[in-house]
């Protein structure tokens, strides 16, 4: 599985999503949406957005059960 989770510098719900993947026992790729042209065309005010195998499954304000149901537990 491929879990990347979509961020911006100083985005609260970016640290919250981190923080619940991490209690997940994932440990997700970061890719900064200001950084990337095309993710900020895809992802700009979507932030953060969860894409497991290159599809969205979560943005937002994202909740550790959304994530839980999405990516399951164990190490990513």
């Amino acid at each position: 599985m491929r879990l990347v989770l979509v961020t911006r510098r100083g985005c609260h719900l970016c640290d919250q999503a981190l923080a619940h993947l991490r209690a997940l026992g994932h440990e997700p790729l970061l890719a900064d949406v200001d950084a990337d042209g095309h993710l900020h065309d895809l992802y700009d005010w979507r932030v953060p957005v969860v894409l497991v195998n290159d599809e969205v499954v979560a943005e937002g304000k994202i909740t550790l059960e959304q994530l839980e149901k999405a990516v399951g537990t164990g190490a990513g």
